[in-house]
């Protein structure tokens, strides 16, 4: 049981890692929504722009990229640290890591905009930080870990048990009395041999 918490704990802890350079890709690949200053607040320039849901959007794409390799990663680990740990480890390390890439892309940025709505004059254009505003794609990370990593163990599982029935089944060309015999033993299904009565069941 200790083993499984601590194998757990570093499991979720190295992924908990990953939501750093995964904020700064989401900074560097979604666009930015443009505010016009008004009062020492900020307007939505475009009410009809379409990139506030484009973060919401890239955020989702790599978080489930990065789940992916998690629940892959984990999948091959799992035979040397076991299952359960590991299992539990990118759950939460995913929702950590998730949290992690959102409120650092959302920090970036973050001090400019507000001191631009502080100090610019009204209709001045700034952008604002990453935000999100549909915030279930959060759990999009440690979903796609989980799904991924359990796909992968019962095909894992499936293929086993396939391999070990075929080796346990009756290959067939059995010997004349023993594997192709049926009615209880008493009749052999192998051709007798010519002039022959195998089974001996006549005078």
């Amino acid at each position: 049981m200790a083993s499984r918490i601590r194998i757990g704990l570093l499991a979720a802890l190295a992924i908990t890692v990953l939501g750093v350079p995964i904020g700064l890709l989401w900074v560097a690949i979604a666009p930015r929504t443009a505010y016009q200053v008004s009062g020492g607040k900020g307007l939505l320039a475009d009410p009809e722009t379409q990139t506030l849901i484009a973060a919401d959007g890239w955020f989702a794409v790599l978080t489930v990229a990065a789940g992916l390799l998690c629940g892959l990663a984990a999948y091959v680990l799992a035979g040397r640290l076991g299952e359960q740990g590991l299992l539990v480890g990118i759950a939460a390390g995913g929702v950590a890591a998730a949290v992690v890439a959102w409120r650092l892309g959302h920090l970036i940025g973050g001090s400019g905009y507000r001191h631009a709505l502080r100090t610019a004059g009204d209709g001045t254009l700034v952008h604002a930080p990453l935000g999100l505003h549909a915030y279930g794609v959060v759990l999009a990370w440690p979903l796609t870990a989980v799904v991924v990593f359990g796909l992968l163990e019962a095909l894992d599982v499936a293929n086993r048990e396939s391999r070990g029935k075929l080796a346990a089944g009756d290959a067939g060309g059995g010997r004349p009395g023993q594997a192709d015999e049926v009615g209880g033993g008493e009749l052999d299904l192998e051709a007798a041999p010519t002039g022959r009565d195998v089974d001996r069941r006549e005078p």
